[in-house]
């Protein structure tokens, strides 16, 4: 563990005005990260960043807040302190921090059949289906193969009963497949049936509101207003697409598309789905909220007198628990913890840089699509948050994250990535 950082008084402001137009950086940083405060500001002037927040914190202390730019590409509305944006899949570390509260209270059995908690899901083939698999991916629903009705995100018993009666892509357990936006309603239903409320009241409750953290699954309407649009990243035509989207390209019907685009009309836009329990893919927050609900975890399960789960619970939690060559979704090889993303370094495949996420041995978190992220690492009390309005390229992490991920862990000492490992 490292030692407690430096007193706020010796925080450095940041004030950057950005050329034509393009808003301004804002914030404060610890000046042993003054080469993570550079990375955030060269994301804007070469990396195309509109509008992005970033905060790490060690130990529950801020040593990094900066946010700048504006929240809408084509207005003059700066990006300020407070604003919100969608963070996709990053939503997912938050709804698998609900099941381990719960675990951890000996309320949830990760081991447990699912149909000793939801006996409806125990359907067609998923009759052996445990919690666990639920978490890592394993069990085998990652989509469904008839249309979703529009608007059926928003419509939490709908998502849960067609997921139920869903026939499992294969025998659940038996391997992984990222489970791309039907993961939030898979444990989230979990939460519910065994906290008796919803997953984003759970969330609020027992994470948001003790940490005051500004993150939410199904946002208020005054949440809403703070809402940064998203601005949908569109790849050039001459680029020759990784295996996952060719496979979307070669069948409209297969399980990468059906994925994709078979999601009950969720539109990160739509002030409807804002207001929804998206578990997999709808949380609303910014770089700052990012952090500090992983800031607990960070911290060895406990922070400011209060514990969130026990020593256990946070050594499972960060456990590797599937890992394959070819992720049955994604197609590519995948290292998934128990609702956690676990390093991936696939930077030496083709398109691979887009298609990465290289962190700490110990850290665990989850990345958005497009490319927000939030993680812990506890062998550093670290705790970080990245989130932005413009997509970039991918399925993981793109290189704006990625310098911000990179520039952090030089900072706390560590070398290069260039086996994929950061090491002293």
């Amino acid at each position: 563990m490292r030692a407690a950082p430096q007193e706020e008084a010796n925080m450095e402001e940041l004030h950057v005005e950005l050329e034509g137009g393009r808003g301004r950086i804002e914030g404060r940083f610890d000046p042993r990260f003054a080469a993570v405060a550079k990375e955030f500001e060269r994301n804007f002037r070469e990396r195309d960043e509109v509008g992005a927040s970033l905060c790490i914190q060690l130990g529950g202390e801020t040593v990094v807040d900066l946010w700048g730019g504006l929240a809408k590409r084509t207005e003059p509305v700066p990006w300020d302190r407070d604003t919100v944006c969608t963070v996709f899949s990053a939503t997912k570390g938050s709804t698998a921090m609900c099941a381990h509260i719960l675990a951890s209270r000996g309320q949830l059995d990760l081991d447990a059949p699912v149909a000793d908690y939801w006996p409806e899901f125990a359907t067609n083939g998923k009759e052996r289906a445990t919690v666990r698999m639920i978490l890592d991916h394993s069990v085998g629903v990652p989509t469904w193969r008839e249309p979703l009705k529009d608007k059926g995100c928003t419509d939490w018993d709908y998502m849960t009963g067609r997921l139920a009666a869903e026939a499992p892509w294969w025998e659940p357990g038996t391997r992984n497949g990222y489970h791309m936006i039907s993961f939030g309603w898979t444990v989230g239903e979990l939460v519910r049936r065994v906290s008796g409320k919803s997953l984003g009241t759970f969330f609020r409750e027992e994470i948001g509101e003790p940490l005051g953290a500004d993150f939410w699954i199904g946002a208020p309407a005054d949440v809403r207003e703070r809402v940064a649009p998203v601005i949908q990243f569109i790849p050039p035509k001459d680029e020759e697409p990784a295996e996952f989207g060719a496979a979307i390209l070669a069948d409209r019907q297969s399980l990468q598309s059906l994925a994709l685009f078979n999601q009950g009309g969720f539109n990160p836009n739509d002030p409807e789905c804002q207001a929804a329990e998206v578990g997999g893919g709808g949380g609303i927050g910014n770089g700052r909220s990012l952090a500090t609900i992983y800031s607990p975890f960070a911290a060895g399960g406990t922070l400011n007198g209060r514990e969130f789960v026990d020593r256990r619970t946070l050594a499972r939690m960060a456990r590797v628990s599937t890992a394959t060559n070819s992720d049955a979704t994604l197609l590519l090889p995948t290292r998934w913890g128990l609702g956690f993303m676990r390093s991936m370094d696939n930077r030496r495949r083709p398109n691979g840089a887009k298609d990465s996420a290289i962190l700490g041995e110990h850290a665990f978190g989850h990345v958005g699509a497009g490319g927000s992220i939030g993680f812990a690492d506890p062998s550093e009390a670290l705790s970080f948050g990245y989130a932005m309005n413009r997509m970039g390229p991918g399925i993981l992490l793109n290189e704006r994250g990625q310098s911000l991920v990179d520039a952090t862990y030089l900072a706390l000492g560590y070398s290069g990535n260039e086996t994929g490992d950061w090491v002293r």
